[in-house]
């Protein structure tokens, strides 16, 4: 959810900016650690922040000053947690706002804040959920990817409600109206993004079974032979 250039007041930005600001920096010092740590996640950390910059810059029209878009966060957060996806997504949004003018640099900070912190904050709680009442593989990526690309939109949504409050029923009014016309396109986005991370994790299983192992994403023994299986039928 790209807010344009320029669309929200100073103070919403500056605000935006500050509240981002502390995830990004300690997302920068989890990366550079995973990096020096195992460099041979590097690949691995490139097509994630790939899958990322591709996803997000499919945009469709949506609420004035907004867009509508998948985020692609999700398989990150989960190979990787959400830290890393703070500075993964905080670079997309930068070269998206300086190459593609989608985004911008004024509103940079909330939609750090919506697509790169809130996003996979919130998938990733859904697929460690769904991991700890033993819910198969697929199926906890499938839910970490959707709730993290609609979590995204409804950050997005309160932060234009707070930004332009309906004259009349103040910022819940304007909620409402933000949230029921992103529902219209981000819902099915939001599904079809799923299954594509699904499909991107399928063939990391088969190709990078051990680098999933020791990111914990599979687990040794019956349950990684059972995900395995999964990923077969």
């Amino acid at each position: 959810m790209h807010i344009a250039e320029g669309f929200l007041p100073p103070a919403h930005a500056v605000a935006w900016g500050a509240a981002s600001a502390p995830f990004v920096v300690h997302g920068a010092r989890s990366l550079i650690r995973e990096v020096r740590e195992h460099p041979e996640s590097t690949l691995l950390l490139g097509a994630s922040g790939a899958f990322t910059f591709v996803l997000s810059a499919l945009k469709l029209p949506s609420v004035t000053g907004s867009c509508s878009h998948p985020t692609g966060t999700g398989l990150g957060a989960v190979l990787f947690r959400p830290p890393v996806m703070a500075v993964l997504g905080t670079i997309t949004l930068l070269f998206q706002a300086l190459l593609l003018a989608h985004g911008g640099l004024t509103t940079l900070g909330a939609n750090v804040f919506s697509m790169a912190v809130a996003g996979p904050w919130a998938g990733y709680g859904a697929y460690r959920l769904l991991r700890g009442f033993g819910a198969p593989l697929m199926a906890a990526v499938f839910c970490g990817a959707f709730v993290a690309d609609l979590s995204t939109y409804c950050v997005t949504s309160v932060q234009l409600a707070l930004a332009f409050p309906d004259p009349g029923s103040g910022f819940l009014g304007a909620l409402g109206k933000f949230g029921s016309v992103f529902a219209v396109t981000q819902i099915p986005l939001a599904v079809s993004e799923g299954l594509l991370t699904v499909l991107v994790m399928r063939l990391l299983v088969q190709s990078s079974k051990g680098e999933l192992t020791r990111l914990g994403v599979l687990v040794a023994g019956e349950r990684a032979a059972g995900s395995a299986g999964a990923v077969a039928r």
